[in-house]
């Protein structure tokens, strides 16, 4: 067998599957092993798994977000008088567009003092406060839509008010 002829069964035993090739031929004898890695498949996770994983994520975020909405609820609530919105429509600070909002942040309020408008079917509601302290947030936006009994503006309760 001539030099030739081996380079090629080399070459054909190289570019197969094969692990190991032994070849005898007058007198001539040839051992070939590969020394092959070995690959470790992990198996995908199914697409349904993900999915199940993505749910308890969310699910347990929700958790966690309803504990500090709770919390906050509480802090208001100790703290702080929360107006809420006795109809459904839209929310605006002031009269008028060019005109100045009824009540800021720091702004203090007395009782039954117009803080804002509440629209509803083309009738604007004044809505007036039920508390007399500060006024801390406002918690609508100019113009958006409110639902019943959302909170409109945080007031800091305040035992003397000075005119």
């Amino acid at each position: 067998m001539d030099f030739s002829k081996i380079q090629e069964l080399i070459k054909a035993v190289s570019e197969s599957s094969l692990t190991s090739f032994e070849f005898k031929c007058d007198g001539t004898q040839i051992n070939m092993k590969k020394e092959c890695e070995k690959v470790v498949v992990k198996e995908k996770p199914h697409l349904e798994a993900l999915k199940e994983d993505i749910k308890k994520i969310e699910i347990q975020n929700f958790k966690e977000e309803d504990k500090r909405e709770d919390k906050t609820k509480a802090a208001i609530e100790e703290n702080y008088n929360v107006v809420k919105s006795p109809i459904v429509g839209t929310f605006y600070k002031s009269s008028g567009p060019k005109q100045d909002p009824f009540v800021k942040i720091g702004h203090k309020v007395k009782k039954g003092e117009v803080l804002c408008i509440v629209e509803a079917m083309k009738l604007m509601n004044e809505i007036e406060s039920e508390f007399e302290g500060e006024v801390v947030e406002i918690l609508a936006k100019d113009g958006e839509m409110v639902e019943y009994g959302e909170p409109l503006i945080k007031i800091k309760y305040s035992l003397c008010i000075n005119a």
